[in-house]
């Protein structure tokens, strides 16, 4: 379906509401239809066809939805862009997607100030003045042609991976050629698997460059749902949406989840739940004790999904099954999966190795990197995006790390996930990364990266603190040998930790790290 299809019986209902500090921006589904049918004429007016890449680097707002759906029913490809990135990385994007159009936010002016950017032959500035831009409200001025749906065609989004093991890397997908309408994957996926219609109220609380809450934003409006979002996320502003919206669905990562469980008891007490029916995190491993306390706060409605940017596989568990296989993402829907060893070897239950999913669809490619896409398919056709797992006898797939964040310490493989979901919760810790670090014996020894929180003195007993409790639950060849307190860590705003700017500096002695023998 369209947006478009709504416009008889929803036109003045809200699509997509975006709330900041204090006020609220609403885009209605007529205004959404006309808007995006406006910046579609005028990019094909600026000589955009079919197949041309649009970089759009803006934050969460209005203007997102309207870009992103004048690009999809243009047969336009579109990347949007973190705007956390540095602008060397933002400037990458924009000159590896191959733009032939910029829309960016005033807010996000040095982002897009970089060589390739001035290369772009069409620069639209939101929300402000930008030296060689032109206005993006100015698209709206005065009588202009409107691209008639007849000639509407199905474009895609081309996204760039986290870039959390080196430079992004842009996702394509081969899907075949389609009217605008006829694209039904995230549509059929929040329909069926999740229970949404058009009276349902979505809460996105990521950011909508991220590819699963772009896909679900987009997914909704072809339902006819509406879709709330944040600025920038806070825990209590999220129960605050929750109740005056009645939002029924919700996307988040554990991430989100940790920083509501730190919210004071009363906080959490004072806003009304019940109009939730579903509550879904992806995007990062979930610690066990995390998910039963949601589960114990919110009901049984919280589902889980494992999937990658290159949507080259599907795991899915709701929470009765989750209940049973704590710690499970779930068993793959469709299609297949197997680990693998790196000697190509299927291994048994509990064994960890590769995961490697069985072709059940459309397949991927990276953007102008042959040898990365080769990479990542073996001769049977399988895919993986390097993450590693196992499965249990009933075919559950548990998750264990990336195989470019496993540290090996003497010999012995350790997975930084165990120890980061036992820290997670530890009342101290605000955020935890763990890595490995150079030692001169054992090749790596563990380091734990700690954000403490707030009103809590980061110390050398602290750290011994950490270390302990660490010892007192698990091997201690897998407990952090040295502990550095940070004010933040490089984590994108998807919630993913950008382990590679920690080993960067790793080497670095730094008077807030604290060691044990």
């Amino acid at each position: 379906m369209r947006p478009d299809d709504h416009l008889p019986q929803a036109a003045g209902k809200p699509a997509l509401i975006v709330a900041g500090s204090g006020t609220e921006s609403v885009l209605n589904f007529e205004q959404l239809c006309a808007r995006s049918r406006a910046v579609a004429a005028y990019l094909a007016s600026r000589s955009l066809k079919e197949g041309d890449t649009v970089a759009i680097l803006l934050e969460n707002q209005i203007e997102a939805a309207e870009a992103v759906w004048a690009a999809q029913r243009s047969g336009l490809r579109y990347t949007l862009i973190n705007h956390h990135l540095h602008p060397d990385e933002a400037d990458y994007i924009i000159g590896n997607s191959d733009a032939a159009a910029l829309i960016a936010s005033q807010r996000c002016a040095t982002l897009a100030a970089g060589e390739n950017a001035a290369r772009v032959p069409l620069r639209i500035a939101v929300g402000g003045e930008m030296p060689g831009f032109e206005e993006y409200g100015a698209i709206f001025s005065g009588s202009k042609p409107i691209i008639e749906p007849p000639a509407e065609i199905e474009g895609g989004m081309m996204l760039y991976s986290s870039g959390t093991t080196g430079r992004p890397k842009g996702v394509r997908y081969n899907y075949p050629r389609q009217q605008f309408g006829e694209f039904v994957a995230a549509e059929n996926l929040l329909r069926h698997a999740f229970g949404m219609d058009a009276s349902s109220v979505l809460l996105i609380a990521g950011p909508l460059y991220h590819a699963a809450p772009l896909a679900w934003m987009s997914g909704a409006h072809r339902i006819g749902a509406t879709v709330v979002t944040l600025e920038k996320y806070d825990p209590l502003q999220c129960l605050k949406l929750i109740e005056r919206h009645q939002v029924t669905h919700v996307l988040m990562v554990p991430t989100h989840f940790i920083r509501l469980l730190k919210l004071p008891e009363q906080e959490r007490s004072r806003h009304s739940i019940t109009s939730l029916r579903c509550v879904v995190h992806a995007a990062a491993p979930c610690p066990v004790e995390v998910k039963e306390r949601m589960i114990a706060w919110w009901g049984k409605i919280i589902y889980e999904f494992y999937s990658s940017t290159e949507a080259n596989g599907f795991v899915m568990i709701g929470p009765e099954e989750w209940l049973a296989h704590k710690g499970s993402v779930g068993r793959p829907q469709p299609g297949s999966v197997q680990v693998i060893d790196e000697a190509g070897n299927v291994l048994g239950p509990h064994e960890a190795g590769l995961i490697w999913f069985q072709p059940a669809g459309s397949s991927f490619a990276y953007h102008k990197d042959e040898a990365k896409t080769r990479e990542a398919y073996d001769v049977r056709g399988r895919s993986t995006v390097g993450d590693i797992g196992y499965l249990d006898e009933d075919g559950y797939l548990y998750l264990t790390d990336r195989k470019s964040n496993m540290i090996i310490s003497g010999g012995v493989n350790i997975y930084p996930q165990e120890v980061e979901n036992l820290l997670a919760l530890h009342p101290a810790v605000l955020d935890i990364a763990v890595v490995g670090v150079p030692h001169e014996e054992y090749g790596e020894e563990v380091r734990a990266y700690v954000v403490p929180a707030a009103e809590v003195q980061a110390d050398e007993s602290l750290a011994h603190e950490l270390i302990n409790y660490c010892r007192s639950r698990m091997a201690h060849f897998k407990c952090p040998r040295s502990v550095v307190f940070l004010d933040e860590l490089p984590r994108s705003a998807a919630g993913k930790l950008m382990k590679r700017m920690l080993k960067t500096n790793s080497n670095t002695k730094d008077k807030h790290e604290y060691r044990t023998l």
